[in-house]
């Protein structure tokens, strides 16, 4: 079966051109011209990931993000423009998944699409750091990949793609500590360069929705100038 991509951008060439790259690639393609619209096709008939531009009338990329993120874990890549640097970080902090600069190759944007469709597939399956269940347990943690399920102390914590595919790199090996560049490899692949203050934004909004569901949550640690760990209870 075809996946299914939502493309929205208030840019008619844009959509044009992307959507018959798209199709060309062997995806289906749905178009919006707003978010509002967005909003209203993707919650009416789901898609398997999402490419949103920032700037868009009626409602922007920000708010659809947002609105998205309280329903599910759509895997999502923002469009942003080379002097909207704030609205990038802020876009992962709202839980992107990944973001392309425009003005952007085609060719980048289908590899991304692909990488991004690959890790919410390996993040569903079984990972080799869990049992053979699919379900790695951490005390309190508990990560239901076949699901893409997060449980923290009897309550779900609902995570972006790559925010589980980070909270399974940690938790996989407590004590040891992962690099930017290590974490980067895990939810990206090699072949993605993205840079480090992403995997930060990342792992701040990750911490925060831990904290929502207990403010005593400490367990993912930042060694400063090294990287992050896990720490087991």
């Amino acid at each position: 079966m075809k996946q299914t991509i939502a493309l929205v951008d208030d840019d008619r060439n844009i959509l044009t051109s992307v959507s018959m790259t798209l199709e060309q690639e062997g995806f289906q393609v749905r178009t919006y011209t707003d978010g509002e619209s967005a909003l209203q096709g993707i919650i009416a008939r789901p898609v398997d990931l999402a490419v949103l531009d920032i700037k868009m009338p009626r409602m922007d990329g920000m708010e659809l993000l947002q609105r998205l993120r309280a329903r599910t874990a759509l895997p999502v890549i923002f469009l942003t423009s080379k002097d909207e640097e704030v609205d990038e970080v802020m876009g992962l902090r709202l839980g992107a998944d990944d973001y392309i600069t425009k003005p952007f190759s085609q060719r980048l944007l289908i590899e991304r699409i692909r990488a991004l469709l690959r890790r919410n597939e390996t993040s569903r399956a079984e990972g080799s750091g869990a049992a053979p269940s699919g379900v790695l347990v951490r005390g309190d943690l508990v990560l239901n990949e076949t699901k893409h399920q997060c449980v923290w102390r009897g309550t779900d914590i609902q995570l972006t793609v790559t925010e589980f595919l980070l909270v399974k790199t940690l938790a996989a090996r407590p004590g040891m500590v992962k690099s930017r560049d290590q974490l980067i490899d895990a939810a990206y692949g090699e072949n993605i360069y993205v840079d480090d203050r992403t995997i930060d934004s990342h792992i701040k909004r990750v911490r925060k929705k831990f904290r929502a569901a207990d403010d005593s949550f400490n367990h993912i640690e930042t060694l400063y100038g090294i990287g992050y760990r896990y720490k087991d209870a």
